[in-house]
């Protein structure tokens, strides 16, 4: 059986402005917008520890130190609420051991890209993963795997590159980055011969986008070291893959669970729902306002 170098490493591009949520980013981070009560930085964090993942490189920009603080001790918030007898749970999952965080700043925007190229020095020679924390993936009501864990099953059965991927309506295809799917390895996953950036909805070759995760071999950095500017005029990791697609194995995973655009209004406030919904805690009484409202 072949081995895999395993994915220790993961890369957050959050350096990102959040203007289509001004004003509430003016001063905070849109990766600290709470979807109930758990930042979308927190749920990404999760995910990838939930898939064996060690190190997280997070791609900063200005004024978003926040993010960082999120994860570090918040020693007179921990002292009092122990001095009250409180219970720490919430706390937990938001401490990093040292080493466990890693920061690099993209000072200047130029695209996706571009951010992921900023990690290199720190990637160094490993495959690694990138999550796009404006896409909330979560399992399907009632439990299953994260995202990216069944991305890393993927990994250790096919090796190479790998992203995920999702069905949507046709006529949607020209937001996305879409793939041109080849063999059906096994189920949820497929080559992938291909890769467009928002193609016109007549040109795509298939319905099925890059949802933002991904699993990536090292070589990209050097691809992306004279990448050109692509779509928008920024440095775009899409074409980046495709130029390594027939150079390593590439692999589409279909994610078994749902991804809400927490990059829009309408999807943050429909993962704000979805998830309160579900709770032991809130789930009956937000059911209640909401049918108030609606009647």
């Amino acid at each position: 059986m072949t081995t895999h170098k395993p994915i220790r490493k993961a890369v957050f591009p959050v350096a990102g402005l959040g203007t289509r949520f001004l004003p509430a980013t003016k001063a905070i981070p849109k990766e600290l917008l709470p979807i109930v009560d758990r930042p979308l930085i927190q749920y990404a964090v999760d995910e990838a520890r939930e898939a064996g993942i060690e190190q997280m490189i997070f791609v900063t920009g200005r004024g978003k130190t926040a993010i960082v603080e999120h994860f570090d001790m918040a020693y007179e918030l921990e002292a009092t609420m122990a001095e009250r007898g409180k219970d720490m749970g919430a706390l937990d999952a938001t401490r990093a051991t040292p080493g466990d965080i890693i920061t690099v700043r993209q000072q200047v925007p130029m695209g996706l890209g571009h951010a992921i190229w900023c990690a290199r020095a720190i990637v160094g020679d490993e495959p690694f993963a990138i999550f796009l924390p404006d896409e909330l993936m979560v399992p399907h009501k009632g439990g299953g795997s994260g995202c990216m864990k069944q991305m890393v099953e993927a990994y250790e059965e096919v090796g190479g590159n790998l992203i995920s991927v999702l069905e949507v309506p046709r006529d949607e295809v020209s937001s996305y980055g879409v793939i041109d799917p080849g063999e059906q390895v096994s189920a949820g996953l497929t080559e992938v011969r291909g890769l467009v950036e928002k193609p016109p909805v007549a040109e795509a070759p298939s319905n099925k986008i890059v949802s933002g995760r991904y699993i990536l071999q090292p070589e990209v950095m050097r691809v992306l070291e004279d990448q050109g500017k692509g779509a928008g005029g920024e440095i775009q990791l899409t074409d980046a893959m495709a130029r390594m697609i027939g150079t390593q194995p590439f692999h589409a995973v279909t994610f078994d669970g749902r991804r809400f655009d927490c990059g829009s209004k309408t999807g943050f406030v429909e993962a704000t729902l979805a998830l309160a919904l579900e709770r032991e805690d809130m789930g009956a009484d937000v059911r209640a306002i909401m049918e108030r409202l609606l009647g």
